[in-house]
């Protein structure tokens, strides 16, 4: 019983101690699908990392020292997959599959691996995409554009501006042949709609990358203000704000003037043309009249009466006067000049400026510091900053107001200190410190108290004396006389065996036969 007893509190001080050096578990992967799950515990018990689950099995916990080497490892298997599947499931294509089978795995890889880019982006905690992609027609009346929708689960406290949605709708458009940035579609967790398709105009007809140019502008504007008379008056004594109205509109202008040559030197003939006419027939003969139209008569010879003379030929008819005419017709270039402007929008219209400047702070004979106000030439010195710094355009109807007034001060709020039993770091030191602390009075408690006792008690127990020793003397009348310890401790010995020899005989033949055989 002893022996037993000992062993059962060497045991539980084992135990104790096993229970001391239980490792700290920590978180190795969360909210993950049920399919992945099964995969990690699966090589984690390949691993020989030991796991437990967090409470509703939403988490899988390892042993803090082990919890960078699991991931790495994981992560080379590529687990967890997040429960998107990409192209890799082409690469599990059953043989005999219609043709039909075969686009649905692929529109579902492309989907899944969509899914995956969309959330490498670090706001994005999970993603889903679909796709709507109509059968190709051979009919052009019947061809319909392929559209998407991307779902997107943000993490806590994160958002997406303009420029990382429309870089999400690009690479969807992008990705999909014939798919229009019109057609993509993006929502977040919350059911906004992320997407400029659909979106209503603001009040004042600015769409918010105009709204942002706006702004950006203004707070440009106060920045240079400020980092300009931040070291004449130092830092926390100047206000600076700026509203500046842009002009969004677009206009284009084609000017075409005219202007008369200067010189004569400078004309230039564009064109010339010169044309001459004679009126009249130069050197004409013959008798005017129809005769000359005719053709002439037979040739007759003349008759010849004697004694009379020839007729004489008639005089040839006077010529009229012939007169000669030329026209000659010079274009020349005309002094033309054709502009064209185009003007592009968010030119700056009207910059308005107002500037808040605190006293300075002057310190007196008594050692005391005092405010007093700006005198005229710091203000005319700290305007005249202010309008170089804001690009001050007087024609264009800029303003500019500085204003000196003390500063109002700030009541800073007393925030009270966290006691120290009440700090996180303090409350983790303390619960490891109450561990091992517990640990130890728990091993000393059992060895103090069971442990020391049963060791004392298996040293102390007596050896039986030897069989030389004196036999028991009794008085005369037959009472047992008083005896030495030891002849005391051998005559209870003897009576204990007396009665085990009665009780159970098998017993002491056992204890006689192991005597004999062992020849003692």
């Amino acid at each position: 019983m002893l022996a037993l007893g000992v062993a059962a509190v060497v045991a539980v001080m084992g135990a104790v101690w096993m229970w001391g050096q239980q490792p700290d578990y920590r978180v190795l992967f969360s909210n993950f699908s049920d399919r992945d799950g099964g995969a990690i515990v699966a090589e984690l018990e390949k691993m020989g990392v030991p796991y437990k689950y967090a409470e509703g099995g939403g988490a899988v916990l390892v042993p803090a020292d082990r919890v960078h080497d699991a991931r790495l490892k994981l992560a080379s298997q590529g687990l967890p997959k997040g429960g998107n599947v990409g192209f890799e499931l082409i690469e599990n294509q059953k043989l005999g599959s219609s043709q039909f089978i075969e686009q649905i795995n692929f529109q579902r890889a492309m989907e899944g691996e969509l899914a995956r880019s969309i959330e490498s982006v670090s706001a994005v905690q999970a993603a889903r995409v679909h796709l709507a992609l109509p059968k190709d027609s051979i009919f052009v009346s019947e061809q319909k554009q392929p559209t998407a929708s991307v779902l997107l689960n943000l993490h806590p406290g994160r958002t997406l501006d303009p420029q990382q949605v429309s870089a999400i709708v690009h690479l969807v458009a992008s990705s999909v042949p014939e798919l229009s940035t019109k057609n993509v579609t993006v929502v977040d967790q919350n059911g906004n709609l992320l997407s400029e398709t659909g979106k209503e105009p603001s009040i004042n007809g600015m769409d918010p990358s105009q709204i942002k140019y706006v702004q950006e502008l203004q707070q440009s504007v106060v920045k240079r203000i400020e980092s300009i008379i931040t070291p004449i008056v130092g830092p926390g004594n100047v206000r600076a704000e700026a509203t500046a109205d842009v002009d969004f509109s677009r206009s284009e202008q084609a000017v075409e003037s005219y202007k008369p040559n200067q010189t004569p030197d400078a004309m230039v003939i564009r064109s010339q043309q010169t044309s001459e006419s004679l009126n009249g027939t130069p050197n004409a003969a013959g008798v005017p009249g129809a005769l000359t139209n005719q053709p002439p008569a037979p040739a007759t010879a003349p008759i010849n009466v004697p004694g009379q003379k020839a007729p004489a030929p008639a005089a040839a008819a006077e010529a009229p006067a012939s007169t000669m005419r030329k026209d000659a017709t010079v274009n020349y270039e005309v002094d033309k000049t054709i502009q064209y402007v185009q003007q592009s929008g968010g030119g700056l219209k009207r910059l308005s400026v107002g500037v808040v400047v605190n006293y300075k702070k002057t310190v007196g004979k008594d050692g005391k510091v005092a405010m007093k106000p700006l005198t005229e030439a710091e203000k005319t010195q700290i305007t005249n900053l202010v309008k170089e710094a804001m690009g001050f355009n007087q024609a264009r109807g800029d303003t500019v107001n500085v204003v000196n007034s003390p500063f109002a001060g700030v009541e800073q709020e007393a925030i009270p200190e966290t006691p120290i039993w009440k700090q996180p770091g303090t409350l983790q030191v303390a619960k490891d410190t109450g561990k091992y602390v517990l640990m130890g009075v728990a091993l000393l408690l059992l060895y103090l108290r069971v442990l020391k006792p049963l060791l004392k008690k298996i040293a102390e127990a007596p050896a039986l004396p030897p069989p030389s020793h004196a036999p028991q003397l009794h008085h005369a009348a037959g009472d047992v006389m008083a005896l030495p310890p030891g002849q005391r401790n051998y005559q209870d010995n003897l009576t204990r065996a007396q009665q085990l020899a009665k009780d159970d005989p098998r017993v002491v033949a056992n204890i006689v036969k192991t005597w004999v055989g062992n020849n003692e």
